[in-house]
């Protein structure tokens, strides 16, 4: 790789490139999280709902790799003692979605380990500078799974602004959509200090994803995703409101659209259906989970392949907008 991107991001965190791997739950594991790290990102492994033993598993996968780790927030506050689990990795950070940070801050700081706040709108983004989050993560809609609120490319320099005036040490990452180096190149642009990736890296050898699943993907373009609560409702999770989760629309969403109802109302034999139908990868009766950036991936790749070609495309893009200026 010929050039670098130096920002906030990779000087404070030690960096190659200012690129964090998303913690996306049940995709994104040991494996994966280390091969980010490696690749000179952060890698972060996604303790989603909290299972200790999958997320013991996973920093042994992870092996010496310095990866963090990423919780469900609200899931955290029912199984409180995953975090002092995580914490005895002595993990490189530790990333918050999705609910209130502030009852975990303090185990967090004592152990010295800097915090991530994934935010959808202004009022999360404040909340996490009230809690002293290190970085703040602005999440547009465009993304996979979970989120929901603003877009963003309008997001993401309004957040940058909100952090600047209130908290100016505070980094800020894009996320939401962004899967090759223009994407990169336009959160730079945007005044961000890096960018949060996950349907690439979804898309990759490493994640934890059937080989049907990554085949949806590459057959499907961005318009082929919708937001939806189905998949939640399917596996009983009480999501608060407000967050709708990004999938494929496929044959299972389509089926239940507009009668989650009466999906809720059989849940006792539609539930154990759709987790068969999950762990046997089938991508037409279970959730698909990727964002919009599905459209601008061609190929299943390694996640080191995927970096360098995100920080190279961004080199180039940046190069090419500079070349436009005149005076």
């Amino acid at each position: 790789m010929s050039a670098r991107l130096s920002t906030r991001l990779t000087e404070r965190f030690g960096l190659d490139h200012p690129i964090i791997g998303a913690p996306m739950a049940m995709a994104g594991g040991g494996r994966l999280a280390a091969a980010v790290s490696d690749a000179g990102g952060l890698g972060l492994i996604g303790g989603g709902y909290g299972d200790a033993e999958w997320i013991e598993k996973q920093f042994r996968a992870a092996g010496n790799a310095s990866v963090g780790c990423g919780f469900i927030t609200w899931s955290l506050e029912r199984k409180p003692g995953l975090l002092d689990q995580v914490l005895k990795h002595r993990p490189t950070a530790l990333m918050l979605s999705f609910g209130d940070p502030r009852p975990f801050i303090g185990a967090i700081a004592e152990a010295g380990v800097r915090l991530i706040c994934q935010c959808q709108t202004l009022d999360h983004v404040r909340q996490a500078l009230g809690a002293g989050a290190a970085v703040i993560v602005a999440q547009g809609d465009e993304a996979g799974g979970h989120g929901g609120g603003r877009g963003t490319m309008a997001f993401v320099p309004e957040t940058v602004d909100l952090v600047r005036r209130e908290s100016p040490d505070t980094l800020v990452v894009g996320a939401g959509g962004v899967a090759d180096g223009r994407g990169l190149a336009a959160a730079l642009a945007l005044g961000a200090d890096g960018v949060l990736v996950g349907t690439r890296l979804w898309a990759s050898n490493e994640a934890l994803v059937h080989p049907n699943h990554h085949a949806a993907i590459l057959r499907s373009g961005g318009d082929a995703t919708v937001r939806t609560s189905i998949p939640d409702k399917a596996r009983g999770f009480a999501w608060p409101s407000g967050h709708s989760i990004r999938v494929l629309n496929n044959d299972y969403i389509r089926r239940w659209t507009g009668r989650e109802a009466e999906l809720e109302a059989n849940i006792a034999a539609e539930g154990p259906k759709y987790a068969k139908a999950f762990e046997q990868g089938d991508a037409e009766n279970a959730a698909v989970v990727f964002g919009e950036g599905a459209g601008l991936i061609a190929a299943i790749e390694p996640a080191a392949a995927i970096i360098e070609k995100m920080v190279e495309g961004a080199v180039r893009a940046l190069r090419m907008a500079g070349s436009q200026i005149r005076g």
